[in-house]
């Protein structure tokens, strides 16, 4: 069991680190900084709560992180299940946007966060049972 929970807490950092990547690798895209410097980013306006959006880019996968740690078996599988699905669905939104934008780089990270919360969902899928 503890096997499965360190697979489980190595791929959310990485969904966290791979969100760092992302932004680092945005930042050096042309007219970005310049953007950011006028108050916008990707056409919307950097408030408050943008910025509290994109904090929980990274929040989320270390939460999950602690909690693949901590939880009981079956609120673990069940949290992992829920949020692996929900990054999942919003990595293949991300992708086909960036597709669509010409932004190659930044989907192939987005299809690599895709496929490993298609992992996540997998291992918490396949939790063993407890013997009797």
């Amino acid at each position: 069991m503890e096997n499965l929970k360190i697979k489980l807490v190595v791929l959310w950092v990485f969904l966290a680190v791979s969100v760092s990547v992302g932004m680092v690798l945005m930042f050096m895209m042309p007219g970005v900084i310049e953007e950011i410097m006028a108050g916008e980013l990707e056409g919307m306006l950097i408030s408050e709560g943008y910025l509290l959006v994109l904090a929980l880019f990274w929040l989320i996968p270390f939460t999950m992180a602690f909690l693949s740690l901590t939880l009981k078996d079956s609120a673990n599988r069940w949290a992992n299940i829920i949020v692996g699905i929900a990054w999942a669905g919003l990595g293949i939104l991300a992708c086909g946007r960036l597709l669509i934008q010409g932004q190659l780089t930044l989907a192939l990270l987005e299809v690599s966060r895709t496929v490993v919360a298609a992992l996540i969902v997998r291992y918490a899928w396949k939790w063993p049972k407890k013997e009797a």
